[in-house]
Parts: C-alpha cells; structure tokens; sequence
C-alpha cells in the first residue's frame, strides 16, 4: 500500500464505501419509513441519518479496535446484532405496523436502523477500520477523512432527492414501497447473519 498514491488511497477508500452502504438501495427502505411527510422532515431526517452514520464511522475509524477488544465483541458478533435488528424493522415494515417509539419521535427514525446499522453497518464499519490500518502517510490520511465525508454527503442527498419520490407515488404507493422494502430489508438482514454464522463455523469457533 505504501506505493499508493493518496488520490487512489481516497478513491478506493470512496468506492468501497459506496458500494458497501449502498445509498440508492436504502432509498427504498428511507422512503417506507418517512412515509408522508413533509419534505421539510424528510429532508431532516435524510440530514440526521447521514450524520448519525459518519460519527459512528468515525467512532469506529479512531477507536474501533480499542473498543471491540476492550468489549470483548468479535465482528461477527456486531453482524447478528445488526442483522436480528433489521429483521426486526422488516417485520414492522411487512406488517404495516409502526412501533410506538417511532411515532412518538423522529430522531431514532434517523439513527436507528437508518443510520445504523443500515447505513453505517458491520460491512461499512470493518472497511473504514480497515483503511485506517492501512494509512502510510499524511496524505493518504487526509484522503480517507475526504473520501468518508464525501460518501455521507452523497448519501443525504441521494436521501433527499428521493423525497420528490413520494409526492408523486402517494400514499398507497408508498405503502407498496414499505411492502417491498420490508422484502430487502429482510434478504439483508438474513444475509448479514449468514455471513457471520458462515464466518464463525469456518474459523472453528464453533464445536
């Protein structure tokens, strides 16, 4: 990595990113939780979900090892977390039903399960920890901090941009949108616990 030239170092650093948080794949989901309304809310929301994932990213970017040794928490661990919580989310999505937390505030609509762990996941956090090992320089510091505040950047916007989705699909068709949601929602939920079982069982921490 020492022959990496900052420029790449970000753009790698960018792109993975990107395709690990997936922001118009959570569009979907970010519309069937907003529901109606307003766009001013939804913008909001769009801003504090984006938020709410770059400082867990950047959480676990500073102090991620130090954390998850000190806790004792393997990563794989921090996946079936993740994943029994969206399943949980996609169940209120499929059902229709919307918890009474939720109804009463809309901050943990945005941080919890957008900003996390849907936004900044195990994936996303394990990659960010990652290329913060792999630093060799200066530059290559500065182009990691650019490229994980750029991906959050483009993440609020792809989210606010969907809000001009729901005035034109409406109420009945935002509840469709929940139903299919709930769908993804559920697949990668399922994935994420998966991927962990499958991790833990060929390491051979399980007898």
């Amino acid at each position: 990595m020492s022959n990496v030239t900052a420029l790449t170092f970000g753009v790698q650093a960018f792109v993975t990113l990107f395709v690990i948080m997936d922001p118009p794949g959570v569009s979907p989901i970010f519309l069937s939780i907003v529901g109606t309304r307003p766009k001013g809310e939804i913008r909001k929301l769009a801003i504090q979900a984006a938020l709410t994932s770059l400082i867990v990213i950047t959480t676990f970017a500073l102090f991620g090892r130090l954390i998850l040794n000190y806790l004792n928490i393997s990563i794989q661990a921090m996946q079936i977390a993740g994943g029994l919580l969206l399943l949980m989310v996609s169940l209120e999505l499929l059902s229709g039903k919307e918890s009474e937390e939720r109804k009463v505030t809309n901050t943990n609509v945005a941080m919890v399960p957008l900003g996390t762990p849907l936004l900044a996941g195990p994936g996303a956090i394990v990659a960010i920890m990652i290329f913060v090992q792999k630093i060799n320089d200066y530059g290559q510091t500065t182009a990691l901090i650019t490229a994980t505040i750029l991906i959050h950047v483009v993440i609020a916007l792809v989210l606010i941009g969907s809000a001009s989705i729901v005035r034109v699909i409406g109420k009945s068709g935002i509840t469709l949108v929940a139903r299919i949601a709930g769908l993804l929602c559920a697949a990668i939920a399922v994935q994420m616990l998966v991927d962990a079982i499958t991790t833990i069982v060929s390491q051979g921490t399980i007898s």
